[in-house]
């Protein structure tokens, strides 16, 4: 796997800290793997963007996978393959990047996510 760590933006940040007294979800991973997965069941690609990943949030790749951090790995593979994109280090970290603050986006800017309830509607809905 290309991607050893991942980073969030002072943004994402941001919205991951609501999310998680919205919610009661301690686990930045554990946002993080659901907002990843809400942007990778979007069918557009999501818009390139400088996205500076500035804050002090960081977890190794098998933290942010867990158990099946193969699983996610694979994901992401078939993904960029479906958008047309090579198989690169590069493009595979950038791709990542991008799906994981669009999902972070979704979900902060959902506004039936006002508990945990919320949040299982929308992912599950």
């Amino acid at each position: 796997m290309p991607i050893d760590n991942v980073r969030v933006s002072k943004s994402g940040r941001d919205k991951l800290i609501r999310l998680k007294a919205k919610t009661g979800i301690q686990n930045w991973n554990t946002l993080c793997r659901w907002a990843f997965c809400m942007s990778l069941a979007e069918e557009s690609i999501p818009p390139d963007a400088n996205i500076k990943l500035d804050s002090p949030i960081e977890m190794t790749w098998r933290t942010f996978g867990g158990t099946y951090h193969e699983i996610y790995d694979a994901l992401l593979r078939e993904r960029c393959l479906r958008d047309g994109f090579e198989l690169t280090d590069e493009v595979l970290e950038l791709q990542f990047k991008l799906h994981l603050h669009r999902g972070i986006g979704y979900f902060f800017g959902d506004r039936e996510i006002t508990d945990i309830s919320g949040l299982m509607s929308v992912v599950v809905g």
